[in-house]
Parts: C-alpha cells; sequence; structure tokens
C-alpha cells in the first residue's frame, strides 16, 4: 500500500534520526528534496534544467519544480513508501503536497511533530557542534534558528492539526522510547 509521514520538528529534536529508523526498519523511502534536485540536474531532465540555473545563481527553486520533481520520484515507484522530511516547508506547499499524494493514491499515516523543551534543544545542538567542530553554531545563533523554525513551521502545524494528520511526539527519553511512540502514533506495531 503506498504510504507517506512527514516528519516535522526543530533542529535537535531528534526527527532526522527518527526518520533514518522508521526509513530502515519499516521499508520507507526517505524524500530529500536536496538530493532529488541534485540528482534531476545530474541527469538533465527537463525539470532539472529548470532547477539549474537557479540553483547555481543561489535562489530558490519555485514550488511548482519541486513538487514536480516529487511528483516524478513518486510517480516512478511501484509502491511508494516514502518519509518527507524536512518538506514541506510552506502552507502552500503543504496543500498541494496533500492534492499530489491524494492524485497518487497515496495515503498520509501521519504528520509527526517533534518536539522537546528549547533548553535541551540548546543543549543537544550545542553537543553536536562541538563533536562536529561547528564553530559557527553558538547559543545565540542557535536560539535565533528556534525563532525563524517557530514562525516558519506554526502555520504548518495548524494546516495539520485542522487536517487532523498531526501527531506530537515527546522528543526527550531514549532513542528507542521516541521511536516507540512514533510506531504508536502511525498505528505501526512494535516489532
Amino acid at each position: 500500500m503506498a504510504e507517506a509521514v512527514i516528519f516535522l520538528g526543530p533542529p535537535g529534536a531528534g526527527k532526522g534520526t527518527q526518520a533514518k529508523r522508521l526509513a530502515s526498519e519499516m521499508g520507507f523511502k526517505q524524500l530529500s528534496t536536496g538530493d532529488i534536485l541534485r540528482s534531476h540536474v545530474a541527469r538533465g531532465t527537463e525539470l532539472g534544467q529548470l532547477a539549474k540555473p537557479l540553483m547555481d545563481a543561489g535562489k530558490l527553486v519555485p514550488d511548482e519544480i519541486i513538487l514536480g520533481l516529487i511528483g516524478a520520484e513518486l510517480a516512478a515507484m511501484p509502491d511508494p513508501k516514502v518519509i518527507f522530511d524536512g518538506f514541506p516547508r510552506t502552507l502552500a506547499q503543504a496543500e498541494a503536497l496533500d492534492r499530489l499524494l491524494q492524485e497518487q493514491h497515496i495515503r498520509l499515516l501521519g504528520v509527526l511533530l517533534v518536539t522537546a523543551p528549547e533548553d535541551e534543544l540548546v543543549r543537544r545542538l550545542l553537543g553536536r557542534a562541538l563533536e562536529e567542530g561547528r564553530s559557527d553554531d553558538n547559543e545565540e545563533t542557535i536560539r535565533a534558528r528556534m525563532v525563524e523554525y517557530r514562525q516558519k513551521t506554526q502555520p504548518l502545524v495548524d494546516y495539520y492539526q485542522k487536517t487532523g494528520s498531526l501527531k506530537e511526539i515527546n522528543g526527550l527519553g531514549k532513542v528507542d522510547e521516541v521511536y516507540r511512540a512514533i510506531q504508536e502514533a502511525l498505528g505501526i506495531p512494535a516489532a
């Protein structure tokens, strides 16, 4: 059965870790718009040719092209089981993605909002920055990213709440505990 899951959440909440695990254990494919764009550009597809000059100029690729790329990717899969992590980013993208999923008969299992208190997120991101030697990630820049995230994501949270798709997941706790909460929210039996 064709299915999709959308992960939302602030930086440091653990959504990337959980999305990778869900993909690995449940046979889902993670769709990254960046990877899809680069693949189409490298293959010289029609959509890739439209996107390349924009990417080369450092400009954002318009929603129509992004959605066209995602649509082509989904259409190429015989029985899509996909995870969107980092997409949609805007209300317009969310509405268009819903239409695309309906057109291709892909059931949205849920939109997972992985959350954690801001102080915990800052602590995690500072630790990651130290491990990876990222001197640009200091507390001030991390907190600024949190504000930007809340401003940009709140309309998506509101939208998916209204559709009944949103499932809030507490990102605190051990990785296995968070994963079990995700399985439960999606109605997937624990292994």
